[in-house]
């Protein structure tokens, strides 16, 4: 009797081949899809695709901007916006070019919208004013050289307004330029200490703080060009725009 309420009380057996998996194989697949997609869109954002023109109000970014992706020189003034534009090289490359506003309010702001998709940065100065301007010339160019998202693509720092009588060649704006960098250095370092930065996205140029600033101690590619936007003598820009 026992045996019998045992045979009849026991539960049905399931095979394995009359499961239906269609349920799982469909949720499966929708997350690998997911995932492939989320990939997808997160390396078209990122993909650096555009070279920078940075630098500080009256530089002459916009007008070498215009001469390079308009095809001449036209009056310019103060850019409150991003201009954004086209160079091809001679060997038929379209480089998509931001002209970055220069403005103290809005260059940092532009920038970091769009600094994750440069593949290079040319940094502008006036070599006319940089000996009077060299405090924010300095401290916009580590903000660049120190970010995160900008360490490890080339640089060229444009001395433009060669043609003036006045301007200071571009070995001795590199020189200007070190030594006021340990000055700016010191300062960020000083900001740092005084808050969290476990979030900043700046690292450290140079050596160590105890070390004379140089731009040979960093691993970017950084080099002094000279420049006269107004007199179109700018090879050496054009040259470098051929490399990438």
């Amino acid at each position: 009797m026992e045996k019998m309420h045992r045979k009849s009380s026991a539960k049905p057996s399931i095979k394995l081949s009359e499961l239906d998996y269609t349920p799982v194989l469909i949720a499966v697949a929708v997350v690998l899809l997911t995932l492939v997609v989320l990939f997808l869109w997160k390396r078209k954002k990122t993909v650096r695709s555009a070279v920078l023109f940075t630098g500080l109000c009256d530089s002459g970014k916009t007008f070498l901007f215009t001469h390079l992706c308009l095809g001449g020189g036209r009056e310019t003034f103060t850019s409150i916006k991003e201009n954004v534009g086209s160079f091809r090289t001679d060997k038929g490359h379209e480089l998509k070019v931001v002209d970055v506003p220069g403005h103290e309010r809005l260059r940092g702001k532009f920038f970091d919208e769009y600094k994750n998709i440069a593949k290079a940065i040319v940094y502008m100065v006036d070599s006319v004013t940089v000996q009077k301007d060299i405090r924010d010339v300095a401290d916009f160019l580590y903000t660049i050289l120190a970010d995160k998202a900008t360490t490890k693509i080339p640089v060229v720092v444009l001395c433009n307004k060669q043609d003036e009588t006045l301007a200071k060649s571009e070995t001795a704006i590199k020189s200007m330029l070190e030594k006021e960098i340990n000055i700016v250095r010191q300062t960020r370092k000083s900001q740092l200490l005084s808050v969290d930065n476990s979030s900043s996205s700046e690292t450290f140029l140079g050596k160590s703080a105890g070390v004379e600033f140089e731009f040979g101690q960093i691993g970017q590619r950084i080099r002094f060009v000279p420049c006269s936007a107004k007199d179109e003598k700018y090879d050496g820009l054009t040259t470098f725009l051929e490399t990438l």
